[in-house]
């Protein structure tokens, strides 16, 4: 298995850049404050998961999930940030918030599912 084949992962990927695509648009002021926060915690669910992937011990690879997961809760509150500013709109605002729900709840399988491939395998 590839890390491109999780479905966390790729779903990850698209929400970082659709954030990317709103915050380029921004004004520098904006961009500066909140909107390098927001991709740079966005992009970092997805880095994370490769990272972690990348390691050699289960135990790493789960880690770097708890990473990716904190960075996908700081993505949530550069989100509700953005909305408060009238950065974002409130559909946009919605959509994400389910974005992330659903990212969460992948990310939280995903990481069962490591610990139960390494007690299978022991």
């Amino acid at each position: 298995m590839d890390i491109v084949e999780l479905r966390v992962y790729q779903e990850s990927m698209k929400m970082a850049e659709e954030i990317w695509n709103i915050v380029i648009k921004w004004d520098y002021f904006s961009k500066d404050t909140i909107g390098k926060q927001l991709v740079r915690s966005a992009d970092s669910v997805a880095a994370n998961l490769s990272e972690g992937f990348g390691r050699f011990h289960y135990k790493e690879n789960i880690n770097f999930c708890y990473y990716s997961r904190g960075s996908l809760y700081e993505t949530k509150t550069w989100l509700t940030k953005a909305y408060n500013r009238s950065l974002i709109s409130e559909n946009e605002y919605q959509k994400f918030e389910s974005w992330i729900k659903d990212v969460g709840i992948k990310l939280n399988n995903y990481i069962s599912s490591i610990g139960k491939f390494k007690k299978t395998t022991e």
